[in-house]
């Protein structure tokens, strides 16, 4: 397996547990922030779109000009565009080379300078790591605004999952017993 066939993979893996919880947002705490100078609980949820969208040029230019605009209102549209950019990704990210992958230069530009430089397939585990810390961050605002935070790799406090039963395997992952 390639490197960019192991990126989609973990990628096609990922994308489930966003959706899952994106959708454990209480939707009337989008404003919710646990500090003053820290994102609001939409303008996370925003994020991960915007971080979807924005691989679609780094596909065409090999750059991501960041822009992040102010989030939406609806979560459900929030969520609907998250899965409509992914769904869109997917069948392009097949369609990527592997020397592109490994060798093509990008850049990531912030307020038209550059931030940093990098081959393209670093340029996406960059983005992916960065998206699942954002996860992270989102699923404490979620318990800490009322919500209930879904299983992300296991149970949570607040998953009903039966403890002794297998976790993994639900989403095809094959777990080898001694």
């Amino acid at each position: 397996m390639t490197n960019r066939e192991f990126f989609v993979l973990c990628w096609q893996d990922e994308f489930p547990v966003f959706v899952t919880l994106l959708r454990a947002v209480p939707r009337d705490k989008l404003d919710y922030r646990p500090g003053a100078t820290v994102r609001t609980m939409g303008d996370l949820v925003w994020l991960q779109v915007t971080e979807k969208r924005c691989w679609f040029e780094l596909l065409r230019e090999g750059t991501i000009n960041w822009e992040i605009s102010p989030a939406p209102a609806d979560l459900d549209n929030m969520i609907v565009e998250y899965k409509k950019a992914h769904a869109e990704l997917a069948p392009l990210l097949a369609k990527v080379d592997d020397k592109t992958w490994n060798e093509k230069p990008t850049q990531f530009i912030v307020d038209g300078r550059v931030y940093y430089e990098t081959h393209m397939g670093h340029m996406f585990w960059l983005g992916l790591f960065d998206a699942i810390h954002h996860r992270g961050q989102l699923a404490t605002y979620i318990r800490a605004a009322g919500g209930k935070v879904p299983a992300i790799y296991g149970p949570s406090g607040d998953d009903e999952h039966d403890l002794h039963t297998p976790y993994l395997g639900l989403r095809g992952v094959t777990v080898n017993t001694l």
